[in-house]
């Protein structure tokens, strides 16, 4: 299969260029991960998601992967919350890390190559500090080992930071700091009591810097640099900035990253997301207001990855109503042409034979290579619903399923992408109820009972058994439903 080419806002010089990895047909990616010490917030969901379009359009253009996505399990605010729980990190982190990749499963995100968790790395990061020392970046202070941000003369390239007025040795301990706040950097912290976690390392006892982690699982799993490396747009300063410096200034003469892709803000009802204002929501709390997972992907997706996304309950509401537009035309020609038998197990590159169709695959690939232009490329979809809606307007009665299924294998290949559209036939025994509505709606009583909110769960089952639906939870903690007789 051939590759599609593809073009990127790379931030590193603020403009879009062809994209060339290292093997034309094998593409490296690292994103940053969560910091597992609570759920995840929409805003990081929104972040997670731009790296599975970003996987899905680089499959559709014909690559492939070797991807990775850190779990950052140790850091300050990790620390402070096991010894105040007077737990282990190991303890305290784990139900955060099963939660997290619960969310990734909720929403559809494909599984990466890679997890690297920051705890199994501690030996790429002692061999890092170690190179680093060697070319003179390093310094040590009461213990701690710091960076030389001065001693690194390309230090800004990519943040195009200005360290001009810095003064010499400032130093900064905390894993994050404000954005402008130019000052050496941590690298290892030196043990300060006996309850923090500590490695013995060549290095001493202590325990990484939170920007030391992803260069050092970078170097751990890949063996140099990667093509494309993305995060939100709050880590360019000084998380990626530390993390160039650091990789570049131990080996100079590689190339560290290709392509820095950063996803815009997300911001709710207009403004920054915070607690105190009422407006902060993690995907269970989204999910608890009764809206399926499916229309929450599908809202979160929608805008251009380098665009802010104003998330509100209106707008997801809208979201839901235009994929329910979209899911209605694709039952619909399945039902017409009698298509439930031809619908794809998997997605296989399908070449289609009428020229309309052919026009707007074009035009849906040519959307996503085009620094991934959702937007652009829901544009191909709904004017596929137009098509589709159109053509059966006027031949109801004497259709081509030749056509019809042309457009099912297209709307198919589309939600490769989205993958929030259902193929199975509907349930039309329960007064036009969907199966997608049904298997939602267990998702969400699954939900409620994993948070121990059972109210919520039995009102869930006592609805669905008023609209004739019968649940049964099995011994291996799935959940089977059938029509009442």
């Amino acid at each position: 299969m051939t590759v599609v080419p593809f073009v990127f806002q790379n931030s590193k010089s603020g403009k879009k260029e062809s994209f060339l990895p290292k093997d034309p047909s094998h593409v490296t990616i690292y994103s940053c991960g969560p910091t597992v010490y609570n759920f995840a917030h929409i805003g990081n969901i929104r972040s997670f998601l731009f790296v599975d379009i970003l996987r899905r359009s680089l499959l559709l253009g014909g690559y492939k992967l070797n991807q990775s996505m850190n779990i950052t399990d140790i850091d300050d605010k990790i620390i402070n919350e096991s010894i105040k729980r007077k737990i282990s990190v190991e303890e305290f982190t784990k139900p955060w890390t099963e939660a997290f990749f619960k969310d990734l499963e909720t929403l559809h995100v494909q599984k990466l190559e890679h997890y690297p968790k920051a705890t199994e790395s501690i030996d790429a990061m002692v061999d890092l500090v170690e190179t680093l020392r060697s070319n003179g970046l390093v310094y040590e202070k009461d213990g701690n080992l710091y960076f030389s941000i001065q001693k690194f003369s390309r230090y800004g390239e990519l943040s195009k930071i200005d360290v001009s007025g810095m003064k010499a040795g400032v130093r900064y301990d905390a894993d994050e700091y404000e954005k402008d706040d130019v000052r050496d950097f941590v690298l290892w912290k030196n043990q300060k009591s006996e309850e923090e976690k500590c490695w013995h390392t060549r290095i001493g006892n202590g325990r990484p810097g939170w920007h030391l982690e992803c260069s050092a699982m970078i170097r751990k799993v890949y063996g140099s640099g990667v093509d494309i490396h993305t995060g939100g747009i709050d880590l360019l300063f000084p998380h990626h900035e530390n993390e160039a410096a650091q990789s570049i200034g131990a080996y100079p003469n590689e190339e560290f990253v290709g392509t820095w892709l950063h996803c815009e803000h997300l911001l709710v009802d207009g403004e920054k997301m915070s607690k105190s204002k009422g407006n902060f929501y993690t995907l269970r709390d989204i999910l608890e207001k009764g809206y399926g997972p499916n229309s929450i992907r599908y809202h979160l997706i929608s805008a251009h990855y380098r665009s802010k996304l104003n998330f509100s309950l209106g707008k997801l509401e809208e979201s839901k109503i235009a994929m329910e537009r979209i899911q209605n035309t694709i039952y619909r020609v399945l039902e017409v042409g009698n298509l439930w038998d031809l619908v794809p197990k998997h997605y296989d590159e399908f070449h289609f034979s009428a020229l309309d169709l052919q026009n707007i695959n074009l035009e849906f690939m040519n959307s996503l290579a085009d620094d991934l232009n959702v937007p652009k490329a829901l544009a191909s979809v709904f004017e596929l619903v137009r098509i589709g809606n159109q053509y059966l307007d006027a031949n109801d009665s004497n259709v081509d399923t030749k056509y019809l299924n042309e457009i099912v294998q297209l709307f198919y290949k589309m939600n490769e992408l989205f993958a929030v559209f259902q193929f199975t036939k509907q349930v039309q025994s329960l007064e036009g109820i969907s199966e997608e509505w049904i298997l939602e709606q267990i998702e969400l009583r699954k939900t409620a009972k994993q948070n121990k909110d059972f109210s919520t769960a039995d009102r869930i089952r006592k609805e669905l058994e008023e609209k004739g639906i019968l649940l049964a939870d099995t011994k291996e903690g799935k959940t089977t439903w059938k029509k009442a007789q």
